[in-house]
């Protein structure tokens, strides 16, 4: 029987309550329930926070087995994997020295300083050594040791990068006086934890690449190698991801970009983009199809300008908190100014030219602001992360009582822009007020509260991010999944009465009293650029026909047609599609095969039938092929299938007017 002093109550996920020894682990309490758990025990969640499967539970609490079928767990087999991944590098390279090991979105990576660049053979041999390590079953063994104990274990391991973190937390936390080792065999790693009990939780684990790094992500550091991985609880949920690995790279959008004709990148001007004309249309169809479902929604489009005076960013706050990323010049009469990386003070320079009045309220400012950020080239990616990008922004100014409508609306019309791009599946992160931050808690609390009822108006479910806002408000961040299952983050609302009070904006309330506006940062595509290539890679190249650069493209089966050719591509210009005649002396199979590659939704071929009936046999970009008695009646069908999705929103708009709706189109004979 358990000594009642010694005891301890342990209450399960159930509700069910176990009366332990003071000391029993997590690893006990599992073979206590069944040798199934126990042999599935990864670690455990005690009093809500993650604790190795060896820790021993000293007072009263309410615990969880984490298992591989828990994301927590699957977790905890990505860190592992990284601390697997330094044991097979330094039984390989013992000279290597092992820098950090984090998780990452499905997945993990190493940093690590070598002689040489590692290369394609060298993390294959790394991958094959990591499963005969994995083979052998090997029991991970975790240590707290007094931290100059761990010191002088790293000073005699000659790991100069380790030491360099040990007295870095030392610093950050003088008060920590043990630290954490967990000891793979004759390798040892520095970490909070947790981590597997074994190494036969590790199976299903795949190296992927291999990328540089800076030392503390600074470029003025020496450089690492990084070398990345993933790691899954299944062998199936591995192979899964390995394939969507494979489209991912068929669909990379910097390929297709090129394959497309729609832009380049150029080293003198790293992480700007060069948009060739069939790209800059493509652009320019997201900015015209977001100012129509802009203004529909009572938005007014303004400019500000891309340089401002330095003052103006302290004012606002982001000289404080955003300068390593603004890029700045003084002029030769001693004024410093900064590029703007976001679009806020000059919206805000915008509201406060001329005295508002309640009934003005709510303004909703939009602006396509170009911005500009410091990123260091390494974290630069194709469109998915550029120095340089254009904002769909907007700023909305209205009182507290107005604030949670207007919320409310700007979730419904980014959710239903989404859904009209063909994004079915959209998840909303909620994040809370960082540790620095402006304003006071009482105002936090309302910013949070409008959004959560907002959300809970709609029924909408969401995930908390505690700590994680803006620091001037709480923001919505909404992700979306891609065609094939990936999950970018993409449009934000963010509630703020912080700026508005740190520039004394006013307006004037129904008392004649003035008050200080609420203001919404508001972006639903994000950036222009990232959201042009995720829509290039959610669709691999081949975009909705109301979005494809080029519509149409009339093909001549010889020289003979050309004349006639050229007059039905103009006619088809006039109607309002994006078309083109290809008029050269190549087959006609030839050019086929071309507009196929260029993925052109549709093709019309001209020859000695359709000239001398009017007929237009038109080719889809799936090789079907369907047949129209004239021009007139293929220009209706194509100005239909390539009518923008926010067209049926207008109809209805419209008809909620009393009128009735009415085509655009342009009828030929």
């Amino acid at each position: 029987m358990n000594d009642p002093e010694s005891s301890i109550t342990i209450t399960l996920p159930d509700g069910a309550k176990k009366t332990v020894s003071a000391g029993t682990t997590v690893a006990d309490i599992a073979k206590s329930i069944g040798p199934g758990l126990a042999k599935s025990t990864i670690a455990g969640e005690v009093n809500g926070k993650l604790v190795d499967a060896c820790d021993p539970i000293l007072t009263d609490a309410t615990i969880r087995i984490i298992t591989p079928k828990d994301a927590q767990g699957v977790d905890i087999i990505r860190h592992s994997c990284a601390h697997l991944l330094g044991h097979a590098v330094k039984q390989l390279y013992p000279t290597a020295k092992m820098v950090i090991g984090p998780v990452i979105d499905n997945g993990f990576y190493y940093d690590i300083a070598y002689q040489r660049s590692f290369t394609a053979d060298d993390l294959a041999a790394i991958e094959t050594q990591m499963h005969t390590l994995i083979a052998t079953h090997y029991d991970v063994i975790k240590h707290v040791l007094p931290r100059d104990q761990v010191t002088a274990i790293f000073e005699e391991r000659q790991e100069d990068y380790k030491l360099q973190l040990i007295a870095q937390l030392i610093a950050d936390m003088p008060n920590e006086t043990q630290m954490g080792l967990y000891y793979h065999e004759e390798y040892i790693d520095m970490c909070r934890g947790p981590h597997v009990p074994n190494t036969r939780f590790l199976e299903h684990v795949k190296l992927t690449k291999i990328s540089g790094a800076y030392w503390r992500g600074d470029a003025n550091n020496e450089q690492l190698q990084r070398i990345y991985g993933t790691a899954w609880a299944t062998k199936k949920e591995l192979r899964t991801y390995l394939n969507m690995l494979k489209e991912a790279e068929k669909r990379d959008h910097r390929r297709l970009g090129k394959e497309l004709d729609l832009f380049h990148f150029h080293e003198e001007a790293t992480g700007a983009v060069f948009w060739h004309p069939k790209g800059w249309t493509l652009f320019q169809q997201l900015i015209e199809y977001m100012r129509r479902r802009q203004q529909q929604s009572g938005y007014i489009e303004v400019n500000t300008p891309d340089m401002m005076e330095r003052s103006l960013w302290e004012q606002s706050g982001h000289w404080q908190n955003y300068q390593d990323h603004m890029y700045t010049t003084e002029t030769p009469d001693k004024q410093t100014l900064a590029l703007k990386p976001m679009n806020c003070p000059g919206s805000v320079l915008l509201y406060k030219h001329g005295l508002k009045s309640y009934r003005d309220l709510p303004i909703r400012m939009a602006e396509f602001g170009k911005v500009h950020r410091y990123e260091f080239s390494g974290s630069l990616h194709g469109l998915l992360r550029v120095r340089h990008f254009t904002q769909d922004d907007a700023h909305i100014y209205c009182t507290t009582e107005q604030m949670q409508k207007e919320c409310t609306d700007i979730i419904e019309l980014v959710l239903d822009i989404y859904k009209q791009f063909g994004f079915e599946e959209v998840s909303i992160k909620l994040s809370t007020r960082p540790e620095n931050r402006m304003g006071d808690d009482a105002t936090w609390d309302i910013l949070e509260t409008a959004l959560v009822e907002s959300l809970q108006h709609l029924a909408l479910d969401y995930q908390l991010n505690p700590g994680e806002g803006a620091f001037y408000g709480p923001k919505l961040e909404f992700v979306l999944r891609d065609a094939i299952g990936r999950d970018w983050q993409c449009g934000t609302l963010q509630v703020d009465m912080n700026l508005p009070a740190r520039f004394s904006l006013e307006y004037i309330d129904n008392n004649g009293a003035r008050q200080t506006p609420v203001m919404l940062h508001r972006a639903l595509f994000g950036s222009l650029e990232r959201f042009t290539g995720i829509l290039i890679e959610h669709y691999a190249g081949k975009l909705p026909a109301w979005l494809a650069p080029l519509q149409v493209s009339a093909l001549t089966i010889s020289e003979n047609f050309n004349s006639y050719a050229s007059r039905v591509t103009q006619a088809l210009t006039l109607s309002g599609l994006r078309a083109e005649l290809d008029d050269s002396k190549e087959k006609v199979s030839y050019k086929i095969r071309q507009q196929t590659l260029k993925k052109t939704p549709f093709m019309i071929i001209i020859g000695a039938n359709e000239v001398e009936t009017g007929q237009v046999n038109l080719r889809l970009l799936n090789g079907e092929q369907m047949n129209f008695a004239n021009l007139a009646s293929a220009i209706d069908h194509l100005t239909t299938i390539c009518r923008p999705p926010d067209a049926i929103n207008q109809q209805q708009a419209i008809a909620a007017l009393g009128f009735q709706s009415y085509s655009t189109s342009i009828p030929l004979t």
